[in-house]
């Protein structure tokens, strides 16, 4: 199986839609997905993540079915708090405080003793159980169903399947999904306007995988479409 996570447009918050650009980055997106076609298309229950879906979804003549734990709005009260007197991401910490010799030294079982997660550690705690227990559901519903840190295959297949989300989403969701230490992805990854990630649940002999990152925050549809880029409307590349 092949797993699609991909962020919303170019976003209108105000009325959780996407903008003029956003529309015209789904519609690239939607020619990308087009070339080899997806089994499955799940969105957030937000408009800016299902409204990035529907062009997919139209091209491919597929329903777009709702996974409501993908909302940001879950996300934000798990992994938002007072960063540098504003209230936002956790992530946008200045990446060198997330990333010190001590909190590179916390693992998976104890990342939440990094002081860097200390004002919204119950929060954290509570959000990552919960996003765990959903996604397991998520991947048991494919065919793959986690035993530690592996995934025991029941069904094998050749499945893609995609999940339109948000960027605060995915920053809770890829450590969950790699079991990687958060503080190691908040420092080190981000996720942009409808970028692509791409994860391989390969199907094994031995009955067992792990998904692998073929792809990470990918835009290659928007430099193909020639629309206008900056990452997260700041960085020009």
């Amino acid at each position: 199986m092949l797993f699609f996570l991909v962020r919303h447009g170019d976003p209108d918050y105000k009325n959780d839609t996407l903008t003029p650009l956003g529309w015209r980055q789904a519609e690239a997106l939607s020619r990308r997905f087009a070339i080899h076609g997806l089994d499955r298309i799940y969105a957030s229950p937000l408009g800016r993540a299902k409204d990035t879906a529907k062009p997919t979804a139209e091209v491919l003549h597929l329903p777009v079915e709702v996974e409501e734990w993908a909302s940001e709005s879950l996300a934000w009260h798990d992994i938002a708090g007072e960063v540098d007197g504003r209230n936002t991401w956790i992530f946008n910490k200045q990446n060198t405080i997330l990333k010190t010799e001590e909190t590179m030294k916390m693992g998976w079982d104890h990342w939440y003793d990094a002081e860097c997660f200390a004002p919204i550690r119950d929060r954290c705690v509570e959000g990552f159980e919960r996003v765990q227990k959903a996604s397991d559901d998520f991947f048991a519903r494919q065919g793959y169903v986690r035993e530690g840190t592996r995934y025991r295959i029941e069904r094998p297949n050749d499945d893609r399947v995609a999940l339109f989300c948000h960027q605060g989403f995915s920053m809770e969701f890829l450590p969950i999904l790699l079991q990687i230490p958060p503080q190691y992805t908040f420092a080190s990854f981000d996720f942009t306007h409808t970028c692509v990630s791409i994860f391989e649940f390969a199907n094994n002999a031995d009955g067992y995988t792990a998904p692998r990152c073929l792809a990470l925050a990918d835009v290659s549809h928007i430099y193909e479409a020639r629309l206008p880029f900056l990452f997260n409307n700041e960085i020009k590349l």
